[in-house]
């Protein structure tokens, strides 16, 4: 009650967060007007006055350090003369930079070595100056947009008017942007105006931000939209669409300001991170701001959708096709069981046996939840008793022994909630007949203790027995597995629900917006389940190269922030996740629209009926009505019935999303009927056709309820924008998921019979609202745990990508290779011999085993008497560091700077690369398995993190063992490709070699080729010009030709470097 009256004096938090930013809106106001007053070019002039006060903020470009060393004080001088000016703007700031930068070597690494001392103090002083100018810049913005009405813009091909100047509540969206918050604003509130505040001002540091869209189509609208105001001010504007090549992904990302998808944002980060070979490969700057629209719809819907790089998996072993006839068998076995049990349900009840009637309607349930017969006993009172008393009493007994027997007089038992399907005795039988042991796994540990303590047997063929029974059981897993995913393709994901099939693949639909999504595949083998189902052809099995979740992804910025309609009921989530808070801005104009009480029947098809009934009257009088509904099977259901009525509608589902856009903007001309999916036409407005308002504006009929409250309110939103009038009204009915699962129906059922309702006849009250917002509540605490758990697991490979992608960035930029190779000798080797001299002391040491790694892994020959006089593991390591740093010194001694510094990058990507992606390829199994341990009473996510680490652990290890072998392969190779360009110069001696269009090599990196680089067919060619002198270094005294360093007198390719 207290905190009731607190809140009426001062208002809730969000009331207080709007009046504080409300004197910022005035003061833009006010600078606004005073703008008015001035030439346009003065709004330009402050945008490159403030663009250059930030750039001294940028990160230092000066070559690396070897590039240094290696120049003459005349090549100094301009890199000095740079370095001076960029520090000079900076010492006001930062007194400890050096006062003058000298044309010397040493002058110019002690002034890097201090910008970057304090550089770390960057991001505080920007974010301060930037909160300081917000009114100025904002200001701007908005009189830029003032001075812009009257003109037309190109938007996707087609003219646009410019008639947008930014309202005070677009103020407040935007303050509250800027200031990392998710400004929730209603439908035709101006959410893509609104971004253009925090965005313009942003992109004034130099950084780049980015707008995330849900579509591409958007993006390009929003970039050529929005992008005539920043273009207008002095901007630069990017967009990233798919299929685009590398060398334009990077010139859009060097923009100021970047359109695209989160997909192309992820993809391009796992391009980056994770394949790139170079640094001039990545395209993408970094991560300094996100804004995202529809936020709700990427950061929690999507959320833990993967973004996945893959090529052939070297793994394949799936036999879907091979197991599909049995499990399809197997199906129509259930079907026929589940028909006969319904046809017993119907004669045991007309019999009087009550109790039998609601044991196999329970078993019913079981065996086909959506079974049409049992559909229709649900609409009986009566039936829907039995149903609920018979499951109640399976449930009370604490062991469950009556529901598992009665479990296994099926083939195989349906949790529709847990999306699961699980195949039973008879089941197991009908698949695998007199082979009880079929779907069992083996006891690896017992048989192999058996075997072990076999004395007939030899140690060879204590291997080889041992070697089967992996086989076997790799075998038996496999079998199991396949058959489990089938049997969920079959009886939990249905075709035009969950998925669409299309130019013969099964392409996934969004559950929320109704959009197909090409190129997602669900995981484990799930997908290629579906596919062996529909008929289609069975993609190859692939491995995982690099991957990321959405969710994963956005933490990845610096400040991210969001637009959406519908965020309140997630702020929880928003901020246990991301840190975000939500603020609700308030509308330019009182919102109009009027929410009636849901009706509520007791069977789909009376809903529908009713549905049609009320779409006759609104059509009748010219009304516009948008329909939602939960499926593509339901949206086509109404389509069939609206066709039967006589009632022109266009439709909008995963079968028509091409036209979504366009079906979505006619919706609210007179007389128009909409049947689309709740999430459909997110980010296009619905604007009244005239004489509508008068009519009562839009109605918007919702034909089910969704399990998030978010989701009904986007629907709900689509009408009443800006002042209009509208109305909306939801029908729901017993059958759908949400009751059926999650709501009180016995109660409501009770309800309806007790006030003696006909057929046909709805239940209306603000109470029967308030029970189906308290069943979506529990469903969305249950997603919420979900997504909770899932990211605690995935946490734990995020940490493992953020360590290997630094290392990997780490290679691509270090200033000093050598640096790194030092790094991976002294490390790998030490760990090499406290693995090999473990539990061995003093004189007893045997060296023999490490000796015998050294001369097959490396090219130094060691023999006893290195060892003589080394007592302990650390000078055994130091001694044989110095030996392998010497070795490959004099392999690498004489090479080419360029090239070796090169070289040495590459190699050491190459073993990151390889070990990574086997490592992604063990943690997915790893992933699949432990949640086995649960039987075990082990919590699998605390599992899953120790067994992670020690898969981790080894791959850190493997990596640098395998860039130790790699680089001193490559110096070899290296040094052979050299002699062979020396002992053949007069090949080279020709000048001028063409290069023609017909005889450039295409491989898998030609992608990254600038093709104004490549001659057309009938143009120019290109000339490539060859040394016509020959290296400067001497090939046969240096490297592996060089006289052995141990005095032998032998080359050192034939003594100590030879290689086993």
């Amino acid at each position: 009650m207290i905190k009731w009256i607190l809140q009426k004096i001062v208002g809730s938090k969000n009331q207080r967060e709007v009046r504080r930013i409300r004197p910022t809106v005035a003061r833009i106001n006010e600078i606004e007007e005073a703008f008015q007053r001035e030439p346009e070019e003065k709004l330009r002039e402050m945008t490159r006055n403030w663009q250059e006060f930030f750039a001294k903020y940028h990160p230092l470009d000066a070559p690396a350090k070897p590039r240094v060393e290696r120049m003459s004080r005349e090549e100094l001088q301009p890199v000095a003369e740079a370095i001076e000016a960029r520090l000079s703007k900076l010492r006001e700031e930062f007194p400890s930079l050096p006062t003058k930068v000298d044309a010397t070597a040493e002058s110019i690494e002690a002034a890097k070595t201090a910008f970057h001392e304090v550089e770390i103090e960057f991001p505080k002083l920007r974010a301060k100056h930037l909160e300081r100018i917000l009114p100025e810049a904002y200001a701007v913005v908005k009189n830029a947009a003032r001075r812009m009405c009257g003109s037309t813009i190109m938007v996707n091909d087609h003219p646009i008017g410019w008639e947008m100047v930014h309202f005070d509540v677009q103020l407040i969206g935007g303050v509250a942007l800027h200031r990392g918050l998710i400004a929730e604003m209603q439908t035709g509130e101006g959410k893509t105006l609104t971004a253009t505040l925090p965005v313009y001002l942003n992109a004034l540091t130099g950084l780049g931000v980015h707008i995330v869209t849900v579509n591409d189509y958007l993006a390009r609208r929003d970039a050529e939209w929005m992008g005539a105001l920043y273009k207008y001010l002095g901007l630069t504007v990017g967009c990233i669409q798919n299929q685009m090549p590398p060398w334009e992904r990077r010139a859009e990302y060097a923009c100021d300001i970047t359109y695209g998808t989160n997909a192309e944002f992820g993809f391009d980060y796992l391009r980056d991170n994770g394949m790139a070979s170079t640094k001039d490969e990545q395209v993408q700057r970094g991560h300094y701001l996100a804004i995202i629209d529809e936020v709700d719809s990427i950061l929690i819907d999507e959320a833990r959708t993967p973004l996945i790089i893959s090529g052939p998996s070297s793994h394949s072993s799936h036999q879907y096709d091979k197991y599909k006839p049995l499990v399809d068998q197997l199906v129509k076995r259930q079907t026929a069981l589940c028909n006969e049990i319904a046809a017993d349900v119907k004669r045991l009840f007309e019999a009087g046996d009550k109790d039998g009637a609601g044991r196999c309607l329970f078993k019913l349930k079981l065996g086909q939840p959506r079974n049409r017969q049992l559909m229709r006993y649900m609409e009986e009172p009566e039936m829907r008793k039995l149903l609920e008393k018979a499951e109640l009493s399976f449930h009370q007994d604490a062991q469950k022994k009556e529901l598992f027997a009665l479990k296994e007089e099926l083939y195989f038992v349906i949790d529709e909630k847990g999306h699961d399907a699980d195949l039973m005795e008879m089941g197991r039988e009908y698949l695998s007949p007199g082979d009880p042991d079929a779907f069992v796994l083996p006891d690896l540990g017992t048989l192999y203790a058996d075997i072990d303590t076999n004395r007939e047997l030899t140690p060879e063929q204590k291997a080889e027995a041992k070697e089967q029974l992996q086989v076997k059981m790799d075998s038996q897993a496999e079998k199991m597995h396949n058959i489990s995913q089938l049997l969920k393709a079959y009886c939990v994901f249905e075709k035009d629900v969950q998925y669409v099939v299309k130019d013969n693949k099964v392409i996934i639909v969004d559950e929320n917006t109704g959009r197909e999504m090409p190129g997602r595949r669900w995981s484990d083998g799930l997908h290629q389940a579906v596919e062996a189902k529909e008929g289609v052809e069975i993609e190859k099995e692939t491995q995982t190269f690099a991957t990321i979740t959405i969710q994963n992804y956005f933490r990845l910025y610096q400040k991210i922030a969001g637009m959406t309609g519908t965020a309140e009921t997630e702020a929880a989530e928003f901020h246990d996740i991301y840190k975000l808070d939500v603020l609700p801005i308030p509308t330019n104009r009182p919102n109009q629209r009027v929410d009636e009480n849901d009706q509520v029947f007791k069977t789909r098809r009376e809903k529908f009926n009713a549905v049609i009934a009320k779409i006759e009257e609104a059509h009748a009088k010219g009304q516009p009505c948008l329909v939602g509904t939960a499926s593509v099977e339901a949206s086509e259901t109404l389509s069939r019935m609206l066709k039967r009525a006589k009632i022109n509608h266009s439709v909008l589902n995963a079968k028509y999303h091409e036209q979504e856009a366009e079906i979505v903007s006619q919706a609210g001309q007179k007389g128009a009927v909409t049947v689309s999916t709740n999430m459909a036409g997110r980010g296009t407005d619905i604007k009244l056709g005239p004489g509508v308002p008068e009519l009562g504006g839009l109605f918007v009929i919702s034909t089910e309820r969704h399990e998030s409250r978010r989701i009904d309110r986007q629907l709900r939103g689509r009408c009443a924008r800006q002042g209009d009038p509208g109305r909306s009204q939801a029908y729901i009915s017993f059958e759908d998921d949400l009751m059926r699962n999650f709501a009180a129906a016995d109660r409501m059922t009770a309800m309806m019979e007790r006030f003696g309702m006909k057929d046909g006849e709805a239940l209306e009250h603000s109470w029967l609202n308030k029970s189906v917002e308290t069943a979506q509540k529990r469903v969305e605490q249950r997603n919420y745990t979900w997504r909770k758990r899932v990211l605690d697991f995935d946490d734990v490979m995020n940490m493992q990508r953020e360590v290997v992608y630094g290392y990997r960035n780490e290679v691509l930029t270090t200033e000093v290779p050598r640096d790194l190779v030092n790094e991976i000798i002294e490390e790998t080797i030490p760990t090499k011999v406290k693995l090999f001299l473990a539990d061995q002391e003093g004189d007893l040491t045997d060296f023999s085993e490490l000796q015998q790694w050294v001369h097959t892994t490396l090219p130094v020959q060691l023999t006893d008497s290195d060892f003589a006089g080394l007592s302990n593991e650390e000078q055994v390591s130091e001694m044989l560091v110095s030996r392998v740093k010497e070795a490959y010194e004099i392999r690498v001694g004489n090479l080419p700077m360029e090239v070796l510094d090169q070289e040495e990058r590459r190699m050491v990507l190459v073993a990151i690369d390889k070990q990574w992606q086997e490592h992604l390829y063990n943690m997915d199994a790893l992933r699949e398995g432990v949640s086995l341990r649960a039987q075990g009473q082990k919590d699998p996510l605390v599992e899953y993190k120790n067994e992670a680490y020690n898969l981790f652990v080894t791959l850190m290890d493997a990596i640098k063992q395998e860039a130790l072998q790699n680089l001193f392969r490559s110096a070899a190779n290296l040094e052979a490709f050299l002699r062979q360009l020396h002992s053949a110069p007069q090949e080279l001696h020709g000048g001028e070699e063409t290069l023609s269009q017909e005889n450039v090599a295409v491989s898998g990196s030609s992608g990254n080729i600038d093709p104004s680089l490549v001659p057309s067919p009938g143009g120019t060619q290109l000339k490539l010009n060859l040394p016509k002198r020959r290296p400067s270094f001497d090939i046969e005294s240096s490297g592996r030709n060089a006289p052995c360093p141990c005095g032998s007198g032998k080359k050192f390719k034939n003594c100590c470097g030879r290689e086993a």
